[in-house]
């Protein structure tokens, strides 16, 4: 595997539902985003468009079939019409717009998709409309009824119910009073926790890392921390996270990780103007 840079880029992914597909939101500098297409089916990784500026990935989604991408930004290089942060749905992996809306601050924003056809905005009546798709329905009930309604987690805890994750519920002892967590079985045994932070935890720089992660043998109940994973999501049969600026798969076997493999390293990438294909 590839060294590992002082200031690894961050990854986050999106995972399309019903196709072998996914986005990655790769950061780096902390103003510096693109966004690349995850054929999953053969694990090759195709460049979308560069943002100066923040992407909200836990205020983000994907349609189903992988086809539009729902995305919350801020950043100076914008129209004043948009206010400096907005909502918009691109035709993934880019990130030209098809859809946008116009917030003016960062509170809330982004939304999620209820099907290939019908999107939901989150705090809707806060959106200015500049760009409404014509291919799409706008949903006006917010979906995962009794979820939080603030900021990140009025999108990222609806998507990853939605997605599986069901929330954990443990003992005082175990809990981690300061995280949300969440679960996943992975198979062979294993439960994949995801620990979710409202702010970084402690001992990590602002903005760090705001998810934690552990593998849980259902048997034993045996806890493996891994503290620098800073994405981590279930594929089919096999284990997937970000760690270091880099993607990785492995398979889960009744004795832990094992096959772990590299599939892309995302820190030398550097920003580069690209036009949208459409």
């Amino acid at each position: 595997m590839s060294s590992v840079p002082s200031v690894p880029a961050r990854v986050h992914v999106l995972l399309a539902r019903r196709a072998p597909l996914g986005v990655v939101i790769r950061r780096g500098p902390s103003k510096h985003f693109c966004t690349l297409l995850w054929d999953r089916r053969h694990d090759t990784f195709t460049l979308g468009q560069w943002l100066k500026g923040r992407i909200y990935e836990r205020r983000s989604d994907l349609s189903p079939d992988g086809k539009y991408f729902i995305y919350f930004a801020m950043s100076g290089q914008v129209s004043p019409e948009a206010g400096g942060a907005w909502t918009a749905i691109s035709r993934a992996p880019c990130l030209k717009a098809i859809g946008l809306w116009g917030k003016g601050s960062t509170r809330h924003g982004g939304g999620l998709f209820l099907d290939d056809g019908s999107y939901w905005i989150h705090d809707g009546p806060g959106h200015k409309p500049l760009r409404v798709p014509r291919q799409l329905v706008r949903a006006p009930e917010r979906p995962g009824a009794g979820e939080a309604v603030d900021e990140c987690a009025g999108v990222y805890y609806p998507r990853l119910r939605r997605d599986g994750w069901k929330p954990a519920h443990l003992g005082d002892e175990l809990a981690d009073p300061l995280a949300t967590t969440f679960e996943k079985p992975i198979g062979g045994g294993w439960i994949l926790r995801k620990l979710v932070y409202a702010a970084p935890p402690p001992g990590c720089g602002a903005g760090h890392r705001q998810e934690g992660h552990q593998l849980v043998q259902v048997e034993t109940d045996c806890v493996g921390d891994f503290p620098l994973w800073e994405w981590a999501d279930v594929d089919g049969e096999r284990l997937v996270w970000s760690e270091g600026g880099r993607l990785l798969a492995g398979r889960m076997k009744p004795d832990g990780l094992d096959e772990a493999r590299e599939l892309f390293d995302f820190n030398n990438m550097r920003f580069e103007r690209i036009e949208a294909p459409y």
